[in-house]
């Protein structure tokens, strides 16, 4: 999957919302209907997006369908925007090196945890992109993917 799809596919906030509740565990698509408060049709409709983009897998288990999150695309995101040192303030893409990341002392993060904060990440990095994009003064800069879903042929 290339890295403009994925653009495409988290610019969406329902997307953006399964991704979010996707960090906390592997859920069912009725688990995500409920939580979410939107239709089954449209929970299945978005689940088949993030699918296709590579971003979730999904194991069947009797008559329901489970669902994960997939991190490798949202961390290739999160590395495309860090190469511009952005800083979500900032306007112009003139920030300071972003800050390391703290790991405490003792155990590590369960995968639960490392998955919220990877979804975290992958939000702020969408919110990053869309600032830095929405100040761009000149179109067509190199190394910028296109905001438009590609149709497979």
């Amino acid at each position: 999957m290339a890295i403009d799809d994925v653009f495409a596919v988290i610019a969406e906030s329902t997307r953006r919302q399964i991704l979010r509740s996707l960090c906390e565990s592997d859920k069912a698509v009725g688990e995500l209907v409920d939580e979410l408060e939107v239709s089954q049709p449209t929970v299945s409709k978005h689940l088949k997006v993030l699918r296709e983009a590579g971003l979730v897998s999904m194991r069947a288990q009797g008559q329901k369908r489970f669902y994960s999150l997939v991190s490798a695309p949202l961390e290739d995101v999160a590395a495309w925007i860090a190469a511009f040192g952005l800083d979500r303030g900032t306007a112009g893409g003139h920030a300071p090196e972003p800050a390391a990341v703290l790991v405490p002392a003792g155990d590590p993060p369960s995968p639960a945890a490392r998955a919220r904060t990877l979804g975290q990440a992958a939000d702020r990095a969408a919110n990053r992109a869309a600032d830095f994009l929405a100040h761009l003064s000149k179109p067509n800069l190199p190394n910028l993917p296109p905001l438009r879903r590609r149709r497979k042929s």
